[in-house]
């Protein structure tokens, strides 16, 4: 198991956000939404993707859990839905590499 995949394997959150994640998987376009989420000029690489998605997800938990007026239920939703993603490909790509 990689680290990435042990991170998310040790993430909880509530039940209905990852569930809303996952069917927005459907949705997802990595093209489009991983730039608008990571702040990059250019689609960056899954491990790249994953390191920056993961403070980000971290951030917005601190932030739902201090209960501030800020949070934004849509953005947490979104950034757990491209690692998600992101950890599915890294993981797709790995195998085949092997």
């Amino acid at each position: 198991m990689n680290d990435f995949t042990r991170q998310l394997a040790d993430l909880r959150r509530p039940r209905l956000l990852i569930r809303a994640a996952r069917l927005g998987l459907g949705a997802y376009n990595r093209t489009r939404d991983l730039r608008r989420l990571v702040h990059a000029q250019d689609t960056p690489t899954p491990e790249r993707a994953l390191k920056a998605l993961m403070l980000a997800e971290a951030e917005l938990e601190e932030i739902r859990c201090a209960g501030a007026a800020h949070y934004s239920l849509a953005r947490h939703v979104e950034v757990l839905i491209a690692l998600l993603a992101e950890s599915r490909l890294l993981a797709g790509l790995r195998l085949s590499a092997t």
